[in-house]
């Protein structure tokens, strides 16, 4: 793949992974606010609107300021990466990298314009927080990035035998 076009293609998917957040936040908003939930799977999945304030399983709440600013550099840095000769070099790096930028895009949008991040997916057949598609994104990508990582120094270690 050229560097041009793979930099094209994960723009795309990144506005995709983008506008596919902030539509179904609008859709939450305007169809669960304030208390509603609507059943997607019975005991399995609903959808119930929830408005965090803090990050994961709503911890630190009311940090918005500092939030802002960490995802913000966490961004920067992503792209940075993906910038870099490393990155433009590894595909799964680059891919993996804008899919945490998507997700972290996603959520900053919210905690900018709103105060707050915009939460509605909640498995019901486990005890767990309520979350959206950037964190799903956000989650995918640390995933990936982990294995990623994992798999870069088994790599090294075998070339230094």
């Amino acid at each position: 793949m050229k560097l041009r076009n793979k930099n094209i293609w994960v723009v795309v998917m990144a506005v995709f992974i983008i506008a596919f957040d902030q539509i179904t936040k609008y859709l939450a908003k305007s169809h669960l606010f304030p208390d509603k939930a609507k059943t997607v799977i019975s005991g399995f999945l609903e959808f119930r609107y929830a408005e965090n304030t803090g990050v994961a399983f709503s911890m630190l709440s009311g940090g918005r300021w500092i939030f802002i600013l960490v995802t913000a550099a966490a961004i920067i840095a992503c792209i940075a990466v993906m910038v870099s000769k490393k990155g433009q070099k590894n595909l799964w790096l680059f891919w993996t990298l804008g899919v945490l930028v998507s997700g972290g895009i996603g959520n900053l949008i919210d905690r900018i314009f709103l105060g707050y991040v915009i939460d509605f997916i909640n498995p019901l057949f486990i005890d767990f927080a309520i979350f959206n598609i950037a964190d799903c994104a956000v989650t995918l990508g640390a995933v990936s990035l982990i294995i990623y990582l994992v798999l870069d120094l088994f790599k090294k270690e075998n070339k230094d035998e």
